[in-house]
């Protein structure tokens, strides 16, 4: 029998899940015959596998050791010294950060090895003792959500879990907006656009199309026009909705897409300005009204804007371009 206490970051959790990040070794099956035969307890008392934790909780597992994950765990927890980044923290509390990324710079690690921010926050909440990797049982600081790796700007993280269970549900809800600078080759109407997109995942390139087909999803893009330079223009985009690489196919279709973007973009202009990465950026989340139960509801209203986004300096410098006659 091992026992364990609910600390902070398992408030919340669901108890099974509890259970198999503590025994990720014990198959599904026998969890679940566990918990039938009262070989899983909390506070003395037989346990559901749907029943949320509360800090302080006593849990009995009553599960042989071969199913257990070790005592000591290996390095994995902590970061690699080799792949540590700089972090740029834009926003912060004591639940949630908001984190610059920068592009090129992958959100979580895939199997390239390449160093990624979830890394390097974690690495972070590890170093400052807001994280301690060995007492965690069922919680690991995590992101809210992504960007594609060539884009930059600001990405939601989470400290602890009722505050990535509770920004879950505000997004789940649209209750985070969320707005992007960009520069795009031509001027594209201005307004709110609907159209209807279908994702590939054979090749991670998307389709858009004007009228609503099988397959298709209905996307909605904000665009207001800031700046005219040359065949360029800096746009504000507001996301209506959130697909995969919505605003990059979305100003394709209509007719003006992102400088530097190698799935959509212009290649002739990507080649004259010697463009390797989209030029896009999040530049700004924005709160709606939070429910008062939910954790985060001192949210509600809030706006946190990148300061000094790098791509006004890039559009500017944009002015020394000189179309091929």
């Amino acid at each position: 029998m091992k026992s364990y206490t609910a600390g902070p970051n398992e408030e919340g959790v669901r108890l099974s899940r509890f259970v198999q990040s503590v025994a990720p070794a014990l198959p599904v099956s026998m969890m679940y015959k566990g918990f039938r035969n009262k070989r899983v307890k909390v506070n003395g008392k037989k346990a559901a596998p749907e029943d949320r934790l509360h800090e302080g909780d006593q849990i009995e597992l009553y599960i042989n050791d071969e199913f257990f994950a070790p005592a000591q765990q290996p390095a994995p927890a902590k970061p690699k010294p080799a792949k540590k980044i700089p972090l740029r923290v834009v926003y912060e509390d004591s639940s949630i950060a908001i984190l610059y990324k920068p592009a090129h710079l992958l959100c979580h690690s895939d199997r390239t090895g390449d160093a990624s921010l979830i890394d390097a926050f974690i690495a972070r909440q590890t170093e400052n003792g807001e994280y301690q990797p060995g007492q965690e049982a069922a919680f690991r600081p995590a992101l809210c959500n992504r960007l594609d790796r060539g884009t930059e700007g600001l990405v939601l993280a989470a400290k602890t879990y009722p505050a990535l269970r509770d920004m879950n549900e505000i997004i789940r809800e649209d209750l985070l907006h969320k707005e992007y600078l960009t520069i795009t080759c031509g001027v594209p109407p201005q307004g709110r656009h609907l159209a209807y997109l279908r994702h590939s995942e054979k090749n991670n390139k998307v389709t858009v199309i004007p009228s609503p087909a099988p397959g298709y999803k209905e996307i909605i893009t904000r665009v207001e026009v800031l700046k005219k330079q040359g065949p360029f223009s800096l746009c504000r985009i507001g996301l209506i909705t959130g697909r995969t690489h919505q605003i990059r196919a979305h100003l394709a279709f209509l007719g003006a897409p992102v400088l530097g973007d190698i799935k959509y973009g212009n290649r002739k202009l990507n080649e004259r300005t010697g463009k390797k990465s989209q030029e896009l950026c999040a530049v700004c989340v924005r709160f709606g009204q939070i429910p008062a139960q939910n954790s985060l509801a001192y949210l509600s209203g809030k706006e946190i804007e990148l300061p000094r986004p790098g791509i006004e300096a890039r559009f500017e410098e944009l002015s020394r371009f000189r179309p091929a006659r």
